[in-house]
């Protein structure tokens, strides 16, 4: 399996970042083909020594990179894409994952 995490700042307006995520970005991201499960962080992201500068963390689940490079080639990857680069994204991070 391969992840994208992306993780979004702290938006001035907390309120209106949760509406417009959960209302807009994530349908728009639920049509991603390729996409296998879609998890997001709904409470504080916060790290081992206290706060993060980050609101929300999302993770997408794909078979493998190239599932994810072929998703953001379609025309509702690009569409999710740029959607979420008007919500602040922090960064964003791919990997192929293996249980140890």
């Amino acid at each position: 399996m391969a992840r994208l995490i992306v993780s979004y700042d702290i938006a001035a307006d907390s309120a209106e970042f949760e509406k417009r995520y959960f209302e807009q970005h994530v349908p728009l991201a639920k049509k991603i083909p390729g996409l296998r499960k879609y998890e997001v962080s709904r409470s504080p992201v916060l790290t081992p020594f206290g706060p993060s500068p980050y609101q929300l963390v999302a993770i997408l689940h794909f078979d493998d990179i190239a599932a994810i490079q072929n998703a953001f080639a379609s025309s509702e990857g690009q569409a999710a894409a740029a959607d979420a680069q008007t919500l602040s994204v922090a960064q964003m991070l791919l990997f192929e994952d293996e249980t140890i």
